[in-house]
């Protein structure tokens, strides 16, 4: 999620634990707490590559965070010594806290290992787009409630408003899965695999991009949708320009980072990797520039992460195309 986000939930449940007792001063630690596992951004990790596929590794660790979580509610009580009685306290918030941020993180279709060192396997349960101002208000109302206000009970409201939001995003999650297994069946859409995932900012429209050998579909589908028939688009995905660098080391971590879901495209002599499952056709977040095509033949080059082009012009299309299947992007 955003840093926003991360930033209020966690100071909305340092709050809801021990902000009677200690004021401010959970609020404070709890949003400092939120927002420590994704700082990993900042730590050089060798490549661009290697920055964008072991981001959310290490510092997302449900077991590392949850030996960490006593040691932070030691270093908290050092600090503020006139709550070490409350030690066990700050514990549960430094544990609730920590593990919370990693699994609203888990909501996102990036992908976390939360089971690092373990399982190095980046998971995710797309539920949520990376910003959701549904999710996202009742908790940072609450937070303000308390700390202009000392209004305890209306964080604790907008935390369960939240809360159960993301109940009804997890819920919505499985419902357009089983209906995009449907309607794909119903259309003989043929596929190796698929995955759908919020479009920005909303839970009522979905994005699904699906595989099939050398090409790859991508489908909107509204909670309101009814019986429309899907309006699928096909591309291809340029296998080809892997022939003869499937063993370089940029592709190799790309191809397992997102599980199948990329495309290969020649941009100016230039061989990228797209990651699908982010963005839309044909703006994409995350493309590497990891070859060259010189004499028709691909050569392996050090990565280099392309920009990404956000095209904001598309978000009335995308508000439209919530209660209206016919609707056709700008």
């Amino acid at each position: 999620m955003d840093s926003l986000t991360q930033l209020t939930f966690g100071a909305a449940c340092g709050e809801a634990i021990l902000g009677k007792k200690v004021g401010k001063k959970a609020l404070f630690w709890g949003a400092i707490l939120g927002t420590l596992p994704d700082l990993d951004v900042f730590i050089p990790l060798g490549s661009p590559v290697d920055d964008f596929v072991y981001h959310r590794g290490f510092s997302h660790s449900l077991f590392l965070l949850a030996i960490l979580s006593p040691l932070f509610a030691k270093l908290i009580t050092v600090i503020h010594q006139d709550t070490k009685h409350l030690y066990i306290k700050w514990a549960i918030l430094c544990f609730v806290v920590l593990e919370g941020s990693v699994l609203l993180d888990l909501l996102t279709i990036y992908g976390t290992q939360i089971f690092w060192p373990f399982d190095t396997t980046p998971h995710a349960i797309p539920s949520l787009f990376i910003i959701d101002p549904l999710f996202t208000l009742p908790i940072l109302i609450g937070v303000l409630a308390a700390l202009f206000f000392k209004n305890h009970r209306l964080n604790k409201t907008g935390l369960s408003l939240s809360i159960a939001y993301l109940t009804w995003a997890l819920g919505a999650g499985i419902f357009v899965k089983n209906k995009m297994e449907k309607k794909l069946a119903e259309q003989g859409v043929t596929y190796s695999q698929f995955i759908s995932s919020p479009a920005p900012f909303t839970t009522f429209l979905w994005r699904t991009v699906g595989i099939e050998q050398d090409y790859y579909f991508e489908a909107y589908y509204s909670l309101f949708d009814g019986n429309a028939p899907l309006t699928l688009h096909s591309y291809p995905r340029n296998l080809h320009l892997i022939n003869g660098i499937e063993d370089h080391a940029p592709i190799v971590k790309l191809k397992k980072f997102t599980k199948g879901y990329f495309g290969m495209s020649d941009q100016n002599r230039s061989i990228a990797v797209t990651d699908l499952r982010m963005g839309s056709e044909p703006d994409y977040v995350f493309q590497f520039r990891v070859a060259e095509n010189k004499n028709k033949q691909s050569i392996p080059t050090e990565a280099v992460r392309l920009e990404s082009i956000r095209d904001w012009s598309q978000l009335p299309w995308l508000w439209e195309r919530i209660w209206d299947p016919r609707a056709r992007p700008g």
